[in-house]
């Protein structure tokens, strides 16, 4: 069999997994798998490499309910999952259509399969995106206008909230990827939108004419992505070096900045942008001109944080989240990540003025009063039951939770 066609080997694949680690020991996976032939492929991939490490797998299958038959398609494809003695769940969203669909699926199945991870305690999902969405997503960002960072291309690896995204396939050909689950003598789905000229990714896929991942075309982007990756993670060791000289990040979700040591250049931008992100639990940094016109005020709000004037940085109150229910592995306002067992019908969310008057501000020393109320707490209706933060009350031990700070990203990312 040609090469290029050949089903992707298991060593080859422990060689993709390998610049991912380290994973220790009986590691715990959720991939996403759609029913199509890649992230097919993704579950059949990594069960056996979970096997050989002790470790476990479960698949996440994402019924967006945009076409009437995706229910059915969904079991069908936990069925074929079971076959191969890989657990599954399948995870409903009920999006609507209309404007944006792919979009608004796309954000939604990520925040389902982070939720999962957080639900089971797993530290990675897996996506199954290949080389040839490599070279689209390039194309589509450089038809979007992106900078050096966007034109890096999807990432191998990257932090999300309180797991690790990766893609292992991102060099692999997508027909050795449809080998794989031929070989497993499996019949893979295929989503109709992936082909709907309606849509820009459809017709660069059409553009690029090479369904087997392997042109010139394909090749050519691969390289450009691969360039400017390289450059963005040296960009990012720089970026770490300013912020490790000027930055100092509280397990209370602010930072202390040393003004002077961050500066105003570009690299002082960069670190900027990315601790409002972190602050602000966003999934996204603020633009870099927006960064600059901060700098340059040296104090002010922007994307979600407040920075005041001599160096605190922290997250601005009036975006705060509101309360969700206190579960183990909720999230709450993309900043804090709730572990354990809460009583049933507590609610968390920020602290507040009100809360903060409410628990005397017994204050652990050097946090700031406007800092405080931003943190999370626990709250029955409209009565404050407990801020681990401020061990308020003193008995919230016994609650048998856990609140830390696990943004979204963090400063570098």
């Amino acid at each position: 069999m040609n090469l290029v066609n050949a089903p992707l080997s298991a060593r080859d694949f422990d060689a993709a997994m390998a610049p991912l680690g380290p994973f220790g020991p009986s590691p715990f996976l959720i991939a996403g798998v759609s029913g199509g032939p890649h992230s097919l492929a993704l579950a059949l991939l990594l069960a056996r490499w979970l096997r050989m490490r002790g470790g476990a797998l479960l698949a996440g299958i994402v019924d967006h309910g945009l076409r009437p038959e995706s229910a059915a398609e969904a079991a069908r494809v936990a069925a074929w999952l079971a076959g191969q003695g890989i657990a599954a769940r399948i995870l409903s969203l009920g999006l609507a259509p209309g404007a944006a669909a792919q979009a608004r699926a796309r954000d939604g199945r990520l925040a389902a399969l982070l939720g999962l991870a957080a639900e089971v305690g797993a530290g990675w999902v897996a996506l199954g995106q290949h080389r040839a969405d490599q070279a689209e997503t390039l194309l589509l960002r450089a038809l979007a206008g992106s900078g050096p960072v966007g034109l890096a291309g999807m990432a191998a690896a990257r932090t999300a909230g309180a797991a690790l995204l990766i893609r292992p396939l991102l060099g692999v050909a997508p027909a050795r990827l449809e080998a794989v689950v031929a070989a497993a003598g499996l019949v893979p789905l295929r989503d109709p939108s992936n082909a709907d000229p309606r849509f820009t990714r459809a017709r660069l896929r059409a553009a690029l004419a090479d369904p087997a991942g392997q042109g010139a075309g394909v090749a050519a982007l691969e390289a450009a992505a691969d360039a400017f990756a390289r450059r963005r993670q040296a960009q990012d060791s720089v970026v770490a070096a300013r912020l490790a000289a000027a930055a100092t990040i509280s397990e209370h979700g602010f930072v202390r900045i040393d003004m002077k040591a961050l500066g105003q250049d570009a690299l002082g931008a960069a670190a900027l942008a990315g601790l409002v992100r972190m602050v602000a639990g966003a999934a996204y940094a603020p633009s870099i001109t927006a960064v600059r016109g901060l700098l340059a005020r040296g104090a002010g709000t922007l994307g979600g944080a407040r920075l005041v004037r001599g160096g605190l940085l922290l997250r601005e109150a009036a975006a705060m989240a509101p309360a969700i229910p206190a579960r183990d592995g909720a999230l709450w306002d993309g900043r804090f990540r709730l572990s354990g067992s809460a009583p049933p019908g507590l609610m968390l969310g920020a602290l507040g003025a009100l809360g903060a008057a409410a628990a005397g501000m017994a204050r652990p020393a050097g946090l700031p009063a406007a800092v405080a109320r931003t943190l999370p707490a626990l709250w029955r209706d409209t009565v404050l039951v407990a801020v681990p933060a401020l061990a308020y009350p003193s008995s919230d031990i016994r609650l048998g939770i856990r609140l830390r700070f696990a943004p979204l990203a963090g400063a570098a990312g």
